[in-house]
């Protein structure tokens, strides 16, 4: 038994041990392509007008907005099509990580929402964090040419 192995709680039901673990990699590919083509499904609207948030990015001080308003579009709509296949993971999900951790504090601060008006913001940040730090797994285009970063 390696060390790993025995820090982990015992399960209450040992008999679901098998089950768990036959899971494990699927819901985390579930979780990363739901998150991939949702951050892609809204940055659609945004890619086909990458201007179209240069006033709102410049009113939370990022000038000029005709530079960080594309980059936000292309950040949220490519960003989410590569977290969903898998390629470039990190790179991607770190990106919109800092993207949405500004969104926590346009909503959380700037709109004066709080917490419970971030709460959205901050979930998604700490799902694209987990996959900033953790990147994909044997269920991805990375996995597949044997390279991540």
């Amino acid at each position: 038994m390696t060390e790993l192995a025995t820090n982990r709680p015992r399960l209450i039901v040992p008999a679901l041990g098998g089950l768990y673990a036959a899971l494990h990699d699927g819901a985390e590919t579930i979780l990363r392509v739901a998150a991939g083509l949702l951050l892609a499904t809204h940055g659609y609207g945004k890619i086909l007008n990458p201007f179209g948030a240069s006033g709102m990015v410049e009113s939370l001080g990022f000038y000029p907005g005709a530079f960080w308003s594309p980059l936000l579009s292309a950040t949220e709509f490519f960003g989410g099509i590569l977290i969903a296949i898998g390629l470039f993971t990190r790179p991607a999900a770190f990106a919109a990580t800092i993207v949405l951790a500004v969104t926590i504090y346009f909503h959380g601060v700037v709109q004066g929402e709080g917490v419970m008006g971030a709460e959205k913001s901050i979930l998604w940040t700490l799902i694209l964090l987990f996959f900033a730090i953790r990147g994909a797994n044997g269920h991805s285009v990375d996995a597949k040419l044997g390279r991540q970063f």
